[in-house]
């Protein structure tokens, strides 16, 4: 059976989301189209008005409204401290978790050549131009553990050898309350490199 033009339209939109399949489109189609048209209604203004109004941040590419995001904006926040992250929900796991009190350059992504990913795309210029501006006197690198991540991380690292800067990598390796027995060994290799005299 067929669905209607409006009904199959709706359900290739939803499908565009992270991890929704045409089934979980369509259980969200009949959902809203059943239960909570108000709803439906309120999400598509919601997404209507974000797409409209949202942007980055001009100098660390977080999402915003204004030319400056707030942790840009706040003045007491360090900015001789740059933390770089791949994605807008780093920001938010590092401030809900952590006491740092610098500023971020987020990435959107990471390298990834065989993507067509490069430094153009990671707005990597804005950051270059951050460091030489010899305000930046710490660049921590908060990418991921993986290849592509490491990888983001050397490049970074290099510009801002380049530019001046003291570069830092945060630590990975066994999470708070694992057993070693259940780590597995990229993460144990990991852990046993990185460690720290006490």
């Amino acid at each position: 059976m067929a669905f209607s033009p409006a009904l199959t339209r709706l359900i290739d939109a939803l499908r565009v989301l992270p991890g929704v399949g045409n089934k979980t489109a369509q259980r969200m189609a009949f959902y809203l189209l059943q239960r909570d048209t108000a709803g439906g209604r309120q999400l598509a203004a919601a997404i209507e008005y974000a797409l409209e109004h949202i942007r980055h941040c001009s100098q660390c590419r977080m999402f915003t409204e204004r030319e400056l995001c707030a942790i840009c904006a706040n003045e007491r926040r360090d900015a001789a401290q740059v933390c770089v992250v791949e994605s807008p929900a780093d920001v938010m796991a590092i401030e809900q978790h952590t006491d740092y009190r610098g500023r971020y350059f987020v990435l959107m992504g990471h390298l990834s050549p065989i993507d067509g990913i490069g430094p153009e795309e990671l707005g990597l210029e804005i950051l270059r131009d951050r460091l030489t501006g010899n305000a930046v006197q710490e660049l921590i690198l908060a990418t991921g553990a993986t290849v592509e991540g490491e990888a983001t991380a050397q490049y970074e690292a290099e510009m801002a050898r380049t530019a001046g800067a003291r570069v830092s990598r945060i630590a990975h390796g066994v999470p708070v309350g694992g057993e070693l027995e259940y780590v597995d060994a990229g993460t144990l290799t990991q852990a046993f490199s990185g460690r720290r005299p006490l």
